[in-house]
């Protein structure tokens, strides 16, 4: 006798065991489906994947790789790596098939910023803070000096100092002024280039 009621006992302490752990996992589960569901991100519908992977990185061109910018395909002849403070950019000398030289200049703001400079003459020297050429009136943006290290072909010294001064105009034109070592300044007009602008070929290492 004593054997049943202590079996009873068991058996009625194991169901209110197996009740209450019923009971909770009833509240979790209510708990969890009374939680706002976690929405999807949305996705840009015309977004390509990795542009650097697809269209090659402009941060690591070099002497040797070849630029299509625009459809126009250039080499890199060689590279000026400038830095002023704590700020670092590049610009890269290319030419074509005709001989014809640009300048693509590669900085991050923190953004990729890529531009496409083109040297021409009678532009003047900078200093005002306007500047009439080609039709355009360019206003001053910014100025200051840097050091530059030069790379491959560049027609300047493996290294040096370079005095800069931007003009921008209303349309978003640019203009710029470089004296490199003390010479003379150089003047170059200049557009900017979105990512999908570029396509790299790196030379075979």
């Amino acid at each position: 006798m004593n054997g049943l009621i202590a079996t009873l006992v068991v058996v009625i302490i194991v169901l209110v065991v197996l009740a209450v752990v019923a009971v909770v996992f009833g509240l979790r589960a209510k708990r969890a489906a009374a939680r706002p569901q976690e929405q999807p991100r949305p996705t840009d519908p015309f977004h390509t994947g990795d542009q650097d992977s697809l269209r090659g990185d402009p941060r690591a061109l070099k002497a040797g790789d070849i630029v299509e910018v625009r459809g126009r395909t250039y080499t890199v002849r060689g590279t000026l790596r400038l830095s002023e403070g704590g700020w670092t950019w590049s610009e890269h000398l290319l030419d074509d098939a005709q001989g014809t030289q640009v300048w693509l200049a590669v900085e991050e703001d923190p953004d990729l910023i890529l531009s496409l400079w083109t040297p021409v003459d009678d532009a003047g020297e900078p200093g005002p803070k306007t500047i009439s050429f080609g039709g355009r009136t360019y206003h001053s943006e910014e100025s200051g000096s840097a050091e530059f290290r030069s790379e491959a072909t560049t027609g300047l010294a493996e290294r040096g100092t370079v005095r800069y001064h931007d003009y921008q105009s209303s349309d978003g034109a640019l203009l710029g002024f470089e004296s490199y070592g003390g010479a003379a300044w150089e003047a170059s007009t200049g557009e900017a280039l979105s990512r999908y602008d570029v396509i790299i070929y790196p030379a075979a290492s």
